[in-house]
């Protein structure tokens, strides 16, 4: 058997891609620290300064700061002026870099980075011997979830909650919500907020989430919200009015007995509202999408090993539209709706009406 001849720039090519991944991902980890020490947020609010200066500001070790600067220089992130020793963030990247951007805010999505890879060991076991990665291993990294799901629910959830035709009138007016894989109880907590004559229900594995959307929904005085640790297979039959699965079913273990017990959950006019990633089930399809790559790596340190570890079917993030649909009609949903929103190539919505 011949063997196939090297194309030297194929070569060079892939060479100068994968030096960049590799490049880019540990500069991530410093885009981090820039966020997570306020770096950016110091920045942004100073005229160009010394590295004495923006440490002071921000109440850091001058010598890691200058260390820092040096790398974000590097990256074409801030800008410097050598003779006077100062150093700048420019205001169009600050719109993307601070906490003033708030969901545009990519600084802290490179903040996840390290609670991924602080699971980097366990997911290798699952290579070599099989199984997952428990729920219990990834607290800091579902603490990081939260906080982007607060980003994501705080800006979007009234958008969302419009694909519905005349949803909005019936939550003022009072129905019944169950939130399924609630976490920290962030989308319910908005709806129950702005909606009093709304009773939600919000329920998850996590006793620490649970427990934190309960306090939370104490705090504000909210009598229409409660929290409950429980199986989203075991949610009672024809209670609800409305059903939110956002980011949630490719999780689970038992992901269609869960789109069952929801359909049994809802009365007859209810619907089920829930958000999944908008990729196929095909890989081939994915290429060129901007953050599929990032969103299969996911998958593999959180989604689909995460399911495994209970045995379950490991579907995956990227189950898409296809299996989406399926797994809908199965449940015993009828027609199904699929919705985006404007500027976001992340996520599909679905509603699957009862």
């Amino acid at each position: 058997m011949a063997v196939a001849e090297i194309d030297a720039r194929r070569v060079e090519a892939f060479a100068g891609s994968l030096i960049g991944t590799i490049n880019g991902a540990l500069l991530t980890l410093a885009i981090g620290l820039g966020h997570r020490t306020g770096l950016y947020d110091a920045l942004a609010q100073l005229e160009p300064s010394t590295s004495e200066e923006i440490a002071e500001r921000a109440g850091l070790q001058e010598r890691y700061v200058r260390e820092w600067l040096a790398g974000q220089l590097a990256a074409g992130i801030v800008e410097h002026e050598p003779e006077a020793g100062t150093w700048w963030l420019p205001r169009e990247h600050a719109f993307l870099l601070t906490r003033a951007a708030g969901k545009d805010n990519l600084a802290f999505l490179a903040t996840g980075l390290p609670r991924f890879a602080e699971l980097d060991d366990d997911v290798f076991q699952s290579f070599v011997a099989g199984g997952g990665v428990p729920w219990s291993r990834m607290n800091r990294l579902q603490e990081w979830q939260s906080e982007l799901s607060y980003g994501l629910y705080h800006a979007a959830l009234n958008d969302v909650l419009a694909f519905v035709p005349g949803l909005v009138e019936r939550l003022r007016a009072g129905i019944a919500v169950v939130d399924v894989g609630c976490g920290r109880g962030h989308a319910a907590l908005r709806i129950a907020d702005a909606y009093p004559a709304t009773r939600v229900v919000g329920v998850d594995q996590s006793p620490a989430a649970i427990a934190d959307a309960q306090a939370e929904a104490e705090r504000r005085c909210l009598r229409n919200a409660r929290f409950e640790v429980r199986d989203a297979a075991e949610v009672e039959a024809d209670r609800y009015d409305l059903a939110l699965a956002l980011d949630v079913i490719h999780d689970l273990a038992r992901p269609r007995e869960t789109l069952r017990a929801i359909r049994r959950a809802l009365h007859r006019r209810g619907v089920l509202l829930m958000a999944e990633h908008a990729l196929s089930s095909r890989p081939q399809e994915n290429v060129g999408h901007p953050f599929a790559a990032a969103l299969y790596t996911v998958s593999l340190y959180h989604c689909m090993t995460a399911s495994l570890s209970e045995g379950g079917e490991g579907l995956g993030l990227a189950w898409g539209d296809e299996r989406i649909r399926a797994a809908l009609a199965d449940a015993g949903f009828g027609a199904v709706e699929r919705h985006a929103l404007e500027g976001d190539v992340l996520n599909a919505y679905y509603l699957a009406h009862a």
